[in-house]
């Protein structure tokens, strides 16, 4: 029988919640001191785009043996583990840049172990949450994760580029480091459930790397959902690629304007959180997943349209507060209808399908760009005449009509996923696992 949570354990959830947040904002401030440094080592931006491809990979990998051991061992352990190995790595190379040895290449060897066991941990987090927070709070505890993250793209850029002049990246990981142990103390104090043994954690380790498609395959609603959600962050992926070069293109390289527009994506984000968290998000969720993919798709194509920050402002704003609000709702979907025990598993098979999607979506938008788009719009092209008047001409109006093919599919992806009965009806069809193991 499956151990219900109570209030001590949603208290619990919000002590470790609190601990991610303030390692997170300690993460991305190292971050972005790292891409300083490294660009002013080499001034190559290909450097930069390899250490996010070193993090990355190693973590698409990992994903199915993670999921596997996610749900055999120990949670609380795992994800210590990942935040232990994120410390020991920084202060690795903090030891060799005091020590005047730290080299590019060393980035990346620390962001393929991060990335590694970051996927563990991050895991291990995911399926721990049904087991620390009741039924009717799933889509709060979403929203909370969404506002972690947004209050981090306001804060960390912050920071780290006041503190980066201050104290240098010395003392930025030295901050880091201290967020580390606040995270790590978070959980090693912190009770954390365990879901039921059974049978099926006897079975054979590489029987279980392909469970989580198994289940995905024979819970038909769940598996539409997942698609939506693919074809989703495909098209979202592709033209978030774009997004920094548009607005570069679009203002002279005005690192300001950008700055101003992250800002306010973070702002939009931080209050769809609060909203979802005080309200408790749509009842009927897929409903809400739907509108917000709807609303995320509809705001992008304004920005995409627009050329000055005053118009870009307000669609930045809604679409992170959309992006929240349909995130928290598709989040709890899968933590009330999986069940603890193969959470990790599921999760994984969906986190690694997803990943999958965002890493061809990234590969492709370069040559889309380069090789198509941007060509057609040089002043001298048909299209640049036919439709410079709504996208700009040259290099800034063929990444501008990219953008917003990608934000009309997104918005198409929402709509067309109310004409889905299995999936519309998926609350319905598929009961939540709480009831599926009492009727059992």
């Amino acid at each position: 029988m499956l151990q219900q949570p109570t209030n001590t354990s949603l208290r619990n959830f919000l002590i470790i919640w609190l601990g991610q947040l303030v390692s997170g904002i300690g993460s991305q401030m190292t971050g972005i001191a790292l891409e300083i440094w490294a660009w002013e080592t080499t001034g190559q931006a290909t450097t930069l785009a390899l250490v996010g491809f070193f993090g990355l990979l190693p973590s698409i990998i990992i994903t199915p043996i993670s999921g596997v051991l996610v749900d055999r061992y120990n949670r609380k352990l795992l994800m210590m583990l990942g935040d232990t190995v994120a410390v020991l790595a920084t202060i690795t190379l903090l030891f060799l840049y005091i020590n005047n040895l730290l080299q590019i290449w060393h980035l990346y060897v620390a962001a393929a172990f991060v990335g590694t066991f970051s996927q563990f941990q991050y895991l291990a987090y995911s399926a721990s949450v049904s087991l620390m927070i009741p039924k009717q709070h799933y889509t709060r505890a979403s929203s909370l994760e969404f506002l972690s993250h947004h209050s981090a793209i306001i804060i960390a850029p912050a920071l780290a580029g006041y503190f980066y002049k201050v104290i240098g990246l010395f003392g930025i990981w030295l901050i880091d480091i201290s967020t580390f142990i606040v995270a790590i103390s978070s959980i090693l104090f912190i009770p954390i459930l365990q879901p039921a043994q059974t049978a099926e954690k006897q079975e054979d380790f590489w029987q279980n790397l392909g469970y989580g498609v198994r289940y995905l395959t024979a819970h038909k609603s769940l598996l539409l959902l997942l698609v939506i959600n693919l074809l989703f962050f495909f098209a979202h992926d592709l033209g978030g690629s774009l997004y920094i070069p548009m607005i570069l293109a679009r203002t002279g390289n005005d690192t300001l304007v950008l700055g101003n527009l992250i800002t306010a994506a973070g702002f939009g984000g931080v209050l769809g959180a609060l909203i979802v968290n005080k309200w408790g998000g749509f009842k009927d969720k897929i409903r809400g997943i739907l509108l917000g993919m709807i609303g995320v798709g509809l705001t992008k194509i304004v920005f995409g349209l627009g050329r000055t920050l005053w118009v870009w402002i307000p669609p930045q704003f809604l679409c992170s507060l959309s992006f929240t609000a349909g995130g928290s709702a598709d989040n709890a979907i899968w933590l009330s209808k999986v069940a603890p025990n193969v959470q990790g598993r599921v999760f994984a098979a969906r986190s690694l399908l997803l990943q999958l999607a965002s890493a061809v979506a990234v590969l492709v938008a370069g040559p889309l760009a380069d090789k198509v788009f941007i060509p057609a719009f040089t002043q001298e092209s048909s299209m640049a005449g036919l439709l410079g008047g709504i996208f700009g001409t040259g290099t800034a109006g063929g990444l501008a009509m990219l953008y917003v093919i990608c934000a009309v599919c997104m918005f198409l992806v929402g709509l067309a996923g109310f004409s889905v009965p299995l999936l519309r009806n998926l609350e319905k069809i598929l009961p939540d696992y709480e009831e599926k193991a009492a009727a059992e």
